[in-house]
């Protein structure tokens, strides 16, 4: 993303190299140091990765265990996972030009190499299959979600097209499966503050100034399940997880809201219900309107059958 600093390491199959700057601290060593820093990461791994050259300053000297640390140095370094679980969902590639390339995510595959997912992520896997080095997603959605992501593959006019979305010139449309409500008088704007919760990886909603707007539209009725369309305004981290489950409509088979349950590790059978539908905005380039769709679908759930579950 911009302000990352330039890797003196090339991409290693379709990953770039990792980096890290060095805090304020003492340390006797960088081994030291790293095995603060990672501690879930054994010391032999890092002494291998140094007698093999993969960590680096930023002028691409390879460092040893016994180098010092100097705070405000940048290092670099190859990641690697000793096991990484397939996601059995293809992404497709619906343009590419010049300067972007739109992909259509399926659920289940994160946008970035994180945690324990590296070569299972759909950055990487499009730098593997397309050769474009330079690709950068220039937006994110959840893992969970599903849809439409834009990407960036010409550092030179990155930029512009970063700029739209931080000045919110993008039009972004999501649907979303939840339960019917009959009571609720739709279409609607919900707003409020959402900040980080607890557990550390949900957002909360408090009382103050919103810093979150969505617009809430209803597509389809299908008796206790309906079909949504949700235009958020902001961009928040699970906004419209959020919003959804305060208005009493929690998204079918989310895991977060309105209460986290228990981790689902790689089991992918009940997948979110919430799909980035579409994006438009007009190029920064060339002024021409692009409109980019995806061609996935939700899963409405299958009716019950009145006989199979009498016979139950």
């Amino acid at each position: 993303m911009a302000g990352s600093p330039s890797s003196p390491l090339p991409p290693r199959d379709g990953v770039a190299a990792s980096y890290i700057w060095l805090p304020e601290g003492h340390w006797p060593n960088l081994l030291a140091f790293l095995q603060t820093q990672f501690p879930h990461i054994e010391p032999t791994v890092w002494l291998e990765r140094m007698r093999q050259g993969e960590v680096v300053d930023a002028a691409g000297t390879r460092l040893q265990p016994d180098s010092p640390v100097r705070r405000g140095d940048c290092i670099f370094y190859y990641r690697s996972l000793a096991h990484e679980t397939p996601i059995p969902f293809a992404e497709r590639i619906l343009y590419q030009d010049a300067h972007l390339l739109v992909a259509d995510k399926p659920h289940f595959l994160p946008v970035i190499p994180s945690g324990r997912f590296l070569q299972q992520t759909l950055l990487v896997r499009l730098r593997k299959s397309t050769g474009l080095e330079h690709l950068t997603p220039i937006h994110r959605i959840d893992r969970e979600t599903a849809g439409v992501v834009i990407f960036s593959h010409n550092p030179a006019t990155r930029g512009a097209y970063q700029t739209l979305f931080q000045q919110r010139k993008v039009t972004k449309v999501y649907e979303a499966l939840a339960a019917t409500r009959t009571d609720l008088a739709l279409p609607l704007t919900y707003r409020s503050r959402l900040v980080p919760g607890t557990p550390f990886f949900r957002m909360q909603e408090v009382p103050g100034t919103a810093n979150t707007e969505t617009l809430i539209e209803l597509l389809e009725q299908r008796g206790a399940v309906s079909l949504y369309r949700l235009q958020p305004h902001t961009g928040k981290q699970h906004q419209l997880r959020v919003h959804m489950a305060a208005l009493g409509l929690p998204i079918l088979n989310d895991a977060f809201y309105p209460v986290a349950l228990p981790c689902k590790a790689d089991d992918v059978s009940q997948p979110l219900q919430l799909l980035a539908r579409a994006i438009a905005f007009r190029d920064p380039l060339t002024g021409a309107a692009h409109y980019f769709s995806s061609t996935r679908t939700l899963d409405w759930p299958q009716p019950i059958d009145p006989e199979t579950s009498a016979r139950a």
